[in-house]
């Protein structure tokens, strides 16, 4: 796989996208699946919140768990096949999962010779597609494949309709809000979109390096939101969401809501308004909003995404190769 810049990898993002699309339109390589267990690490265990997601509304129980928990402890998940995504499949993590578990193995990977795409027995690619360091396509490209999965596991060949011009949809996202200067950032979702949430504070931490912590809805009432104060609030959804985004900023706290309701911007309160979309397309909507954020505040901080602070040997088999940060161009 061609690394890039993240710069690139944003700008590429919607032909990537079709082209992803069109690879895995009724060409998944799966078992037949009863009881699936969807594992990963980092930004790929975001993802799996989209397919739990789809899949409890199909009235299939599902469940996401880390990988390090599967590899551990694999005979305490009583699951059939279990499906884990990693975007450059190194994670050693997750590579120990498949090695322990006694479930049938579909790996969901961008890169098609990578350790755990041969270790898997059913093995979903998006075609090595190019991808920055702060990944960029291989995360939406993935949240693409695991909700084709889980419409193929619940019996649903027509889901795939929704994701006809995703390109163009990307395109189509609005310009984000000035944002002022903060000290950290809570991120806020439900339903499918914990994984934007948890995706865009891991890319608050990775790129621009601001301290962030995703939450989900509901907890996130119950307690959490008693920190704010200097605080950059981003919240994603169009339900409890908005209330909470409306309270938030009268209070005095700079708020940006990510949603698909008919709410204007007003005072501390900014809106990106999203197109009425299924819930994993809005996700991939919203994690481009979050990317686009991210992008801006790195240039205001004078970071280089592509300059990472730590490189922790024990997370990719076979350690980490410093020329991995660095992009082809």
């Amino acid at each position: 796989m061609t690394r890039i810049s993240y710069a690139e990898g944003r700008a590429a993002q919607p032909e990537a996208l079709d082209r992803i699309v069109g690879r895995l339109r009724g060409s998944l390589d799966l078992p037949p699946v009863r009881r699936p267990l969807f594992c990963g690490i980092g930004a790929s265990y975001a993802a799996l919140a989209v397919p739990v997601e789809a899949l409890r509304r199909y009235g299939v129980p599902a469940y996401r768990v880390l990988a390090s928990e599967v590899a551990e402890y694999p005979a305490a998940f009583d699951a059939d096949v279990l499906i884990a995504a990693s975007q450059g499949g190194k994670s050693s993590e997750t590579i120990a999962a498949f090695e322990q578990t006694r479930a049938a193995t579909v790996a969901v990977v961008n890169v098609g010779d990578s350790p755990l795409a041969v270790l898997a027995e059913h093995l979903v690619g998006l075609g090595d597609e190019p991808d920055s360091y702060a990944s960029t396509v291989g995360f939406t490209g993935t949240i693409v494949a695991l909700d084709l999965i889980a419409a193929a596991v619940a019996g649903d060949p027509a889901a795939a309709k929704k994701w006809d011009g995703i390109g163009e949809l990307v395109r189509s996202v609005g310009r984000i809000p000035d944002v002022a200067s903060f000290v950290a950032a809570d991120v806020v979702g439900s339903g499918a979109s914990r994984a934007s949430a948890e995706e865009a504070a891991l890319l608050l931490r990775e790129v621009p390096r601001v301290p962030a912590a995703a939450s989900a809805t509901r907890n996130y009432l119950h307690g959490e939101m008693e920190s704010a104060g200097g605080t950059l609030h981003l919240i994603f959804g169009a339900d409890r969401e908005v209330e909470l985004a409306r309270t938030l900023a009268g209070a005095g706290h700079q708020t940006v809501l990510v949603t698909t309701a008919a709410v204007d911007s007003d005072g501390k309160l900014s809106v990106v308004r999203l197109p009425d979309v299924d819930p994993a397309v809005r996700v991939v909507l919203e994690t481009v909003v979050a990317q686009e954020l991210v992008a801006v505040l790195a240039e205001q901080r004078g970071v280089v995404p592509e300059q990472f602070v730590f490189a922790n040997h024990d997370t990719k088999l076979g350690g980490v190769d410093r020329s991995d940060f660095e992009a082809a161009s």
